[in-house]
């Protein structure tokens, strides 16, 4: 039998003030935009389709978005990343995916191998979180029947994180593929 659907979702509406412009825009030392490592890591793992969350720097990001990913315009995404998921989860639910696997921009060492962990058994009532050791990470794993709860849920830049702890979500440790560091600098 075939696996389920999976979307793919990134997160890469941020203003990225820490990092001091938006991640989106980032390229790695050799030039590769972390934008199409983060859409790679999806599509080479599987998901299908590829949904990237957009909002600052609209006219300079947009361009950066691989033709086989669907930009995903976040109305204010001053509001963090809550509005980035909200954003993402309500384009998904057009689609046939029974989850939607979460990653943010700014993570561009993850592996396809560490997305492919975590959407291997996945269906509708899935809640699946990466953890390196004992720390929580991406990608999550959010499946359809969670949705609308967790589209209420979040506010401003939390994400699910309350919401996974909440419901129990499967934790499967992905420490040796790689570190799951995100980068807030340079």
């Amino acid at each position: 039998m075939p696996q389920p659907a999976v979307a793919g979702l990134v997160l890469a509406a941020g203003a990225g003030r820490r990092f001091g412009s938006p991640k989106a825009l980032a390229r790695t030392p050799d030039g590769h935009s972390w934008l199409a490592l983060a859409v790679g890591a999806l599509r080479d793992a599987g998901c299908l389709p590829i949904y990237v969350a957009v909002g600052a720097s609209l006219d300079q990001v947009l361009p950066l978005v691989p033709a086989d990913a669907e930009p995903v315009p976040v109305p204010d995404p001053t509001q963090g990343m809550s509005a980035s998921l909200r954003a993402g989860l309500d384009a998904a639910q057009d689609s046939d995916a029974v989850a939607v696997a979460i990653i943010t921009v700014d993570t561009p060492d993850l592996p396809a191998a560490a997305v492919q962990r975590v959407t291997a058994a996945v269906d509708a009532a899935s809640l699946v979180q990466a953890v390196y050791g004992e720390r929580p990470g991406h990608p999550v794993v959010i499946g359809r029947d969670h949705w609308p709860a967790l589209a209420a849920s979040v506010v401003g830049d939390r994400g699910a994180r309350d919401y996974l702890r909440a419901h129990g979500a499967e934790r499967i440790d992905c420490a040796d593929l790689w570190a799951g560091e995100d980068r807030d600098t340079r």
